[in-house]
C-alpha cells in the first residue's frame, strides 16, 4: 500500500509565515514597551524557548520509548514526533542566546558581587561559565542523538534490513540513559535555579511530566490538522485511544507530582522551602490555582470515559487545553522569581505566537521530507492489527 507524502505547499508556508510575522510584530512592540524591564523580556524568551524545545525533546522521547519497547501501534504516527524533534537545534539556539545575553536579567546567582552565604556555597555549580558549558552540552548531545535516530528511521524507507531497527534500539538505549540525567539537570539549571535558594528533589520529574504530556498534546493536535488536510487517514480509533490514554495518564502523573511536592513542603513548613509557594500563592494566586484546575481537572473530566479517548475531535480540544495549561505551568515556574508580579500582554502573546510559528514551520518542513509512515518498519503491519482491551 502506498501512502501519500505530505506536500508543504506555498499556501501552508504563507499561513505559517504570516503567523510568525504577527508574532514578531507583537513581540517587537512588547520589547519596545518593556525596554526598562529587560528581565521581563528575557523571561519570556526563556519561557517559550524552553517550552517548545522541551516539547520537541518530549516527542523524541515518545519515539524512543516505543522503539525500546518494540511497540507496534505507534509506527502509524511515528513520523509526527520525529518531525517535531527537528526543532531541538532551533530551540537550542534560543536557549543559548538566553544563557549568554540574558543570564544576568534572570538568574540572581550570576551577580557575582552580590551573593549571600547560600549562593556562595552553590557557586561551584551555579556560575556563568559552567552554566553555559552545561547548556551547550545538553543541546549538542540531544541534537546529535535526535539526528542519528532520524537518520536511521529515514534509511529504513529505502531498505527493509532489520539491522537498521537493531541500530535504532541501540541508539534509543543511549538516548534514554543520557535523557534520564540531562532532562532533570537542565530543568534544575534553566528553571529551578531562578529561585536559587530553593530546591526540590522532585522538580526534574515534575518538569519532565509537564513537557512530555505537552508533547503528546501537540502530537494529537498535529494529527488532527493533518487528517483535515487529507493525510493520516490510516490512523484509526485504536491509535486515538492510545494517545488519549497517554494524555490522560500523564496528566494524572503530573498532578501526582504537583501534589507530592506541594503537600510535603506545606506540611513540613520550613521557611526556606515554603518561600517558593508563598510567593506564588500570594502574588500569582489566580494563575497558581488555575494551573492545577486546567492541567488536572480538565483532562480528568474530559478523558475519563473510554469513548472520549476514541474521538479525535474531542481529543484535539482536550489537547489544546492541556497545551495552554502547561504553558501556564511553566509561566508559574519562571515568572515569580524573575518579574515578581504577574504581567500578561502583547509581549507574552507575541513571543508565544512567534515561537509557535517557528515550531510549526520546522515541523511541516521536516514532515514533508519523508514518507508519512515508515512502511518498512518491522512492526508496521502490527499497527493496524491490534485492539485495545475492551
Amino acid at each position: 500500500m502506498m501512502y501519500k507524502s505530505f506536500d508543504f505547499t506555498q499556501k501552508i508556508k504563507s499561513r505559517i509565515i504570516s503567523l510568525m510575522g504577527i508574532g514578531a510584530i507583537l513581540a517587537a512592540v512588547g520589547v519596545v514597551l518593556n525596554l526598562d524591564h529587560t528581565h521581563r523580556i528575557w523571561a519570556n524568551v526563556l519561557l517559550n524557548g524552553f517550552f517548545f524545545t522541551a516539547i520537541a525533546l518530549g516527542a523524541v522521547f515518545f519515539v524512543v520509548v516505543h522503539v525500546l519497547g518494540e511497540s507496534g501501534w505507534h509506527t502509524a504516527i511515528q513520523r509526527i514526533p520525529e518531525a517535531m524533534g527537528q526543532f531541538i537545534p532551533i530551540g537550542g539556539i534560543i536557549l543559548l542566546i538566553v544563557a549568554v545575553l540574558g543570564m544576568h536579567d534572570i538568574y540572581h546567582w550570576s551577580h557575582a558581587g552580590h551573593l549571600d552565604k547560600i549562593l556562595e556555597g552553590k557557586k561551584g555549580y551555579l556560575n556563568p561559565i559552567f552554566f553555559i558549558v552545561r547548556t551547550v552540552v545538553y543541546l549538542v548531545v540531544w541534537t546529535l542523538l535526535m539526528w542519528k535516530l532520524r537518520q536511521l528511521s529515514l534509511a529504513s524507507d529505502h531498505s527493509d534490513d532489520l539491522k537498521l531497527f537493531s541500530r535504532s534500539r541501540i541508539w534509543a538505549g543511549i538516548f534514554i540513559v543520557i535523557f534520564a540525567v540531562t532532562s532533570s539537570a537542565s530543568a534544575w539549571d534553566w528553571i529551578m535555579s531562578i529561585d536559587a535558594h530553593w530546591f526540590s528533589t522532585l522538580f526534574g520529574w515534575y518538569i519532565f511530566s509537564g513537557f512530555f504530556v505537552s508533547a503528546v498534546a501537540v502530537i494529537i493536535v498535529l494529527l488532527f490538522v493533518l487528517r483535515r488536510m487529507g493525510y493520516m487517514a490510516h490512523v484509526n480509533d485504536e491509535h486515538f485511544h492510545d494517545l488519549g490514554k497517554y494524555l490522560f495518564g500523564f496528566s494524572i502523573f503530573w498532578a501526582y507530582l504537583w501534589v507530592s511536592q506541594y503537600l510535603l513542603i506545606w506540611y513540613s513548613n520550613i521557611p526556606e522551602e515554603t518561600v517558593y509557594f508563598v510567593k506564588r500563592q500570594e502574588d500569582f494566586s489566580v494563575i497558581f490555582f488555575m494551573n492545577v484546575i486546567i492541567n488536572f481537572g480538565a483532562p480528568l473530566l474530559m478523558l475519563m470515559s473510554r469513548g472520549a479517548k476514541r474521538r479525535l475531535t474531542w481529543l484535539m480540544v482536550t489537547a489544546i487545553v492541556v497545551f495552554i495549561g502547561h504553558w501556564i505551568d511553566l509561566y508559574v515556574a519562571i515568572m515569580p522569581g524573575v518579574i515578581g508580579q504577574p504581567h500578561f500582554g502583547v509581549l507574552e502573546v507575541g513571543m508565544t505566537v512567534l515561537c509557535l510559528g517557528c515550531f510549526l514551520f520546522i515541523f511541516f518542513r521536516s514532515f514533508a521530507k519523508a514518507p508519512v509512515v515508515p512502511e518498512n518498519h518491522p512492526y508496521f503491519k502490527e499497527s493496524f492489527e491490534y485492539d485495545n482491551i475492551r
